[in-house]
């Protein structure tokens, strides 16, 4: 089976790459100076030129609070670029795994969204992930959408490695305390998908849709920071004291996030038979990793 990647130099990317090596797949991995999802001349040739039996688009604008500035960047990347692909997958008659976000949703629930909750985003970033999953569910009836959120992982910006390196430098950090959601790490979400991948690739019936993986548990930013730190102290030294609790309206961003945002990941369970772990442990093993590969 030969999968295209798109995204491929991003933290969910890189590692759809790396755990890739351990399947029977032939994975062709596009970073956005080689494939630029926005412009369907080049999706085509990609396309034409891998002829592909799948495509994972681990592609996105993911800067949510810049996405307030650059509107119009952020729907061509997560709305327009989707659309591309999915269009050219519909017309190669392959299937298309497209990644979301749990910032579709408003936060108003206070029990983990299912996939079928009505979707009402509050910032660009989320109603430009909303958009992009219409127009792939319009274009391709092949479609795997799967939502996430919180992800971080052994590969590029995330708010692990931001605390960390603020656990180095400091001994306080606030750390907003009233957002609540799933943590999930970027390995164990790329296992997933490499699992629905082979799931395909063996012609089992699949059913295809809109799923929802994360973590499993619900925390708070304040409390994954505190989780964090904990573990992080267990292998080296740390110069953090204190962590303060604040509220989201004493840390001021430009773009509204979700007050509570957890994913309900039974669908992906009962359909592919993928369970999420907990994600205090799937933060252990990323912190095992960092460690053994700084050492």
């Amino acid at each position: 089976m030969k999968i295209l990647v798109t995204g491929a130099q991003g933290q969910l990317g890189s590692e759809i790459l790396m755990q890739g090596k351990d399947y029977p797949f032939h994975i062709r991995g596009f970073g956005s100076s080689r494939l630029d999802i926005t412009q369907p001349s080049q999706v085509k040739e990609s396309i034409d030129s891998v002829k592909p039996d799948l495509v994972v688009n681990a592609a996105g604008y993911t800067r949510v609070d810049q996405a307030e500035d650059e509107p119009e960047r952020a729907f061509a990347v997560n709305s327009t670029g989707p659309a591309n692909l999915a269009g050219c997958c519909h017309l190669a008659r392959i299937p298309l795994i497209q990644i979301s976000t749990d910032y579709v949703f408003d936060g108003t629930k206070t029990t983990p969204y299912l996939e079928d909750d009505v979707v009402s985003p509050l910032s660009v970033y989320g109603q430009s992930q909303a958009r992009g999953e219409d127009r792939v569910r319009s274009a391709l009836r092949e479609h795997i959408i799967i939502r996430t959120s919180w992800l971080y992982g052994f590969y590029g910006k995330n708010f692990v490695k931001t605390m960390l390196q603020i656990g180095r430098e400091r001994e306080v950090v606030s750390v907003v305390a009233d957002q609540f959601g799933s943590p999930t790490s970027a390995a164990d979400l790329a296992e997933c998908i490499l699992r629905i991948a082979r799931r395909i690739s063996e012609g089992a019936p699949v059913a295809w849709g809109t799923y929802h993986y994360c973590g499993e548990g619900v925390t708070t930013w304040h409390m994954f920071a505190e989780t964090l730190f904990n573990l992080a102290i267990q292998y080296r030294p740390l110069k953090i004291r204190r962590i303060i609790p604040i509220s989201t309206a004493d840390y001021p961003a430009k773009a509204r996030r979700p007050p509570y945002s957890a994913l309900d990941s039974t669908r992906i369970q009962n359909n592919f038979g993928i369970t999420p772990k907990p994600w205090p442990e799937s933060l252990k093993t990323l912190l095992d990793r960092m460690m053994r590969e700084s050492s």
